[in-house]
């Protein structure tokens, strides 16, 4: 595996612009089989309830399952596509921050299946949330 730290600063450096830069989704920890990011739980991702929206919830878990597949392929010559998502939301969450861990469920060489387990920053589960990325050839 490359530097860790190294990767954490591609990772939040490739936010910059973008839905992931304004949701304010940070990489705070990767490994050889895991990517970890979170994401704080303010106002501007929240239900007019009050409580973290789901489509937020989606928002994360892409942002941290794409990536993840990112760390098993050649980046130069391949790139990372969602095709499918799927989440069940088992908990709610108002303020904090939300954690998001991925791991490899298929790490096949066109497609992957990443599942992204979403926690409050007390360690309550929120979502769990299931990835199909496609691997694609760069042109």
């Amino acid at each position: 595996m490359k530097n860790k730290e190294k990767l954490l600063q591609t990772f939040n450096a490739m936010c910059k612009n973008t839905l992931m830069e304004t949701l304010d989704i940070e990489y705070i920890d990767v490994g050889t089989d895991f990517l970890v990011a979170r994401m704080p739980v303010t106002s501007k991702v929240h239900q007019p309830d009050g409580v973290l929206n789901g489509g937020a919830t989606l928002a994360l878990a892409e942002s941290v399952g794409s990536p993840m597949s990112m760390l098993a392929i050649d980046s130069e010559k391949f790139m990372v596509r969602g095709i499918q998502m799927s989440a069940n939301h088992v908990g709610s969450v108002r303020e904090g921050y939300v954690i998001a861990t991925a791991t490899f469920i298929h790490k096949g060489r066109s497609t992957q299946v990443i599942e992204i387990n979403i926690k409050s920053d007390a360690g309550k589960l929120v979502s769990i949330c299931k990835l199909t990325n496609m691997i694609i050839e760069r042109r």
